[in-house]
């Protein structure tokens, strides 16, 4: 029998659901289901879970053909559910490694009607704050069970559905569901307590409940706070039903304390939305008041219920905004620190510096140019990537608008013919990026550059990700070294569209860079080409790198390891160059982070060996080659869009994926054979194993997985979205 049904409810987060989903199915223990609800999710939500029930039968999808929100997505779960007991697990939460072996054995020994696990709260900027567990129980209960009115302490601890578990027949006798509207776990939890004979408390962090840095509901301001108080009046319903009179001062309190952190939450109620919250709450607390009175709490909040209970909500706000003041002032004080400023020195560099800053500051004050674009890739190394593409789409679909590209001094002369640039750090380059409409750019412009009304940046991203990014970097500090989060996110605030190559891009940027962009989801406009060149463009290609007919071209393109400075992965050129044989060609790049202390060279005197890392367009690169070997280099993904065979070549694979952290196992989901050693790719090699049925087949998976958007016509979907404001068909 299914020990314990899982009921995960999903809308609008698809980028933390597969972390949710691996959490539950990863425990040690067998005898679970996941009823995966998708709630009408306008995101790729409805498809992960279609995609994890396809490959594992322990998991159902549901796809609802309307939003009902949370509650009734829960009671569809909970009508599927055979599992002895029920577990409400938010999509966006994620479970600790080996918990439910604990969870199991206590459900086993006690077989409560609901036991209550301990969690933490899981920030954005990867710290955690533990619950109130400690404080609720100093002395845990252990495995016994208890009523409510033996331990009516218990209300103290959050009173959410995913922090427990129901028995399920408990459940369906007292005729338990969720409520529709926010709030949907108040008029759950506390009547599920209530009716219970036998309530367990395991004091073992099971949940990492997600603190999300935009998103969520409680940091979501508008009138639908105001539902929390027809809930509350659901639990008072159902504490006349189930005939607990004498537990009513006792959820009064707990009703009130829930009131004041409602309106004590800057991020939900509105300033002119206080003071009618505040009289609800006063309305609230005289109807339900018990007849004997109740417990109020000493020192501030016991004058903020007396307050409330006055209906003095001038005395209440001034006594809110003085402690605000006093805090803030609090903080301020223990920012301040003496500091030794060093003698100025003014020198000609200094003053030019200056000059421009004002210079920048002054373009700043002057009206935007509606026709004016500013375009960059690659921290200003020239002309390419997802930039490039956008930019000739634009001046086919939108000539009125002006494109200029920023490019570092020692790139210029990588500049096509007939393309308008700025140098990096000179006074026309502070002109455009101050007064540039749009500013589009595949990684993030200078901290400088100050998100101007009516501004428009396009941040188009220049690969999908294997390895983790952004604020997903916090939990491999190896990987993360130097990194500045607070001002990453600041630059990522900046944004108004992120383009993206396929769903699984758009769910990992989401939850690595948090922030109110809207995701424009059309295939890579770099790829464009892959698909629109021609027989005759492949063969001059070739010709140019010297690539004979009938000569395989082999490129090698390994990923940047900023963890590792200096690593390079174990490969001699020559001896793969004897593998390959004679009519052999093995083109060599590497990662563009590495150009910045090196000018063109060839790896070694021989012809059949070439190292194209400074060729300006990779896209020329990929249309040559025959075959790419790559590591964990997104280079992969845009290569399976010309459909030819793809080796992972991964050696230090184990280590990487334990120190840079990775968002899946390219090990087993790769698109193509796999090789761990250089030994075992050069006998790839020898015995053309690189092409066979099962490298076909698994290519043809991976490219169904991020591929299907690359038509031709990306470039022009952006700029149709971004530059002329079509609406996305």
């Amino acid at each position: 029998m299914t020990l314990i049904s899982f009921v995960v409810p999903a809308f609008r987060v698809q980028g933390y659901l597969r972390e949710c989903l691996d959490s539950i199915l990863g425990q040690p223990v067998a005898d679970i289901e996941v009823i995966g609800i998708d709630d009408c999710s306008p995101d790729g939500s409805g498809d992960i879970f279609a995609e994890y029930a396809a490959r594992d039968d322990r998991v159902q999808a549901v796809r609802l053909d309307r939003n009902v929100g949370l509650g009734p997505a829960r009671n569809v779960g909970l009508d599927r559910a055979v599992g002895k007991y029920v577990w409400f697990v938010d999509g966006d939460d994620w479970l600790a490694p080996d918990c439910l072996a604990e969870v199991a054995a206590r459900l086993h020994a006690t077989r409560p009607d609901v036991l209550i696990v301990d969690h933490v709260r899981a920030h954005w900027d990867d710290t955690v704050t533990r619950s109130a567990m400690e404080e609720v129980f100093p002395e845990p209960p252990g495995p016994v069970t208890f009523r409510l009115r033996d331990r009516p302490e218990t209300l103290e601890l959050l009173h959410t559905a995913w922090n427990r578990l129901f028995r399920r027949q408990f459940l369906a006798d007292v005729g338990l569901r969720f409520a529709p509207g926010w709030y949907e776990d108040v008029s759950f939890s506390y009547p599920a307590l209530l009716a219970a004979e036998r309530i367990g408390v395991l004091d073992v962090v099971c949940v990492n409940y997600r603190q999300r840095r935009a998103g969520a509901i409680t940091r979501t301001r508008g009138d639908r706070h105001f539902e929390v108080f027809e809930q509350w009046h659901r639990v008072f319903r159902e504490l006349d039903r189930l005939g607990a009179e004498e537990l009513r001062s006792a959820i009064f309190e707990r009703m009130m304390w829930h009131y004041l952190t409602v309106l004590g939450n800057g991020n939900r109620i509105a300033p002119e939305l206080r003071p009618t919250f505040f009289a609800r709450a006063a309305i609230e607390h005289a109807r339900l008041l018990p007849p004997g009175g109740h417990r109020v709490p000493a020192g501030v909040e016991g004058l903020k219920h007396r307050l409330v209970a006055a209906g003095r909500w001038r005395t209440f706000s001034a006594l809110r905004a003085t402690s605000r003041a006093s805090e803030a002032a609090r903080r301020t004080a223990g920012r301040v620190r003496r500091r030794v400023v060093p003698p100025a020195r003014f020198t000609v560099r200094a003053a030019r510096d200056a000059a421009l800053r004002e210079y920048h500051r002054a373009e700043l004050r002057r009206p935007l140019d509606d026709n004016l674009a500013v375009y960059a890739a690659y921290w200003f190394r020239g002309y390419s990537c997802n930039p490039a593409a956008i930019y000739e789409a634009a001046r086919r679909l939108a000539p009125q608008v002006r494109g200029v590209w920023i490019v570092r001094r020692d790139r210029v002369h990588t500049m096509p013919e007939g393309v308008e640039y700025v140098v990096a750090g000179t006074a026309a380059y502070h002109r455009v990026l101050a007064r540039a409409r749009w500013l589009v750019n595949n990684v993030n412009f200078p901290d400088s550059v100050r998100k101007r009304p009516g501004s428009v940046h396009v941040q188009t991203h220049h690969g999908t990700p294997v390895k983790v990014m952004g604020l997903d970097q916090q939990r491999y500090p190896l990987g993360a070294t130097g990194m500045d989060f607070a001002g990453l996110l600041r630059r990522v605030d900046r944004w108004d569209f992120s383009v993206t190559s396929n769903s699984f891009s758009t769910q990992m940027w989401e939850r690595a860079y948090p922030a109110a962009y809207t995701t424009v989801e059309v295939g890579y406009p770099r790829n464009d080409r892959l698909v629109t060149a021609t027989t005759e463009d492949v063969l001059r290609l070739r010709a140019a790198l010297g690539a004979a007919l009938g000569e395989q071209v082999v490129l090698y393109a390994p990923t940047h390891r900023e963890h590792l400075p200096g690593y390079r992965p174990p490969f001699d050129p020559e001896r793969f160059l004897d593998a390959l044989g004679p009519s052999g060609l093995l083109l060599m790049r590497s990662h563009y982070f590495h150009d910045r202390d090196r000018g063109p060279r060839r790896p070694t005197g021989q012809l059949r060996i070439q190292d194209v890392s400074d060729h300006p367009r990779v896209e020329d690169l990929y249309l040559a080659a025959d075959v790419l070997v790559t590591d964990y280099s997104s280079a992969m993904f845009d290569y399976a869009v010309l459909d030819r065979p793809i080796v992972v070549y991964a050696p230090d694979w184990d280590m990487y994926r334990l120190t840079r952290g990775v968002y899946f196992d390219i090990t087993a989901e790769a698109p193509g054979p796999v090789v761990r050693t250089f030994a075992e790719l050069l006998d790839l090699f020898r015995s053309g194993q690189v092409a066979t049925p099962a490298a076909d087949r698994a290519r043809a998976r991976f490219r169904e997985r991020f591929c299907a958007l690359e038509d031709g016509h990306a470039a022009e979907r952006v700029v149709r979205q971004v530059f002329l404001g079509e609406t996305p068909g």
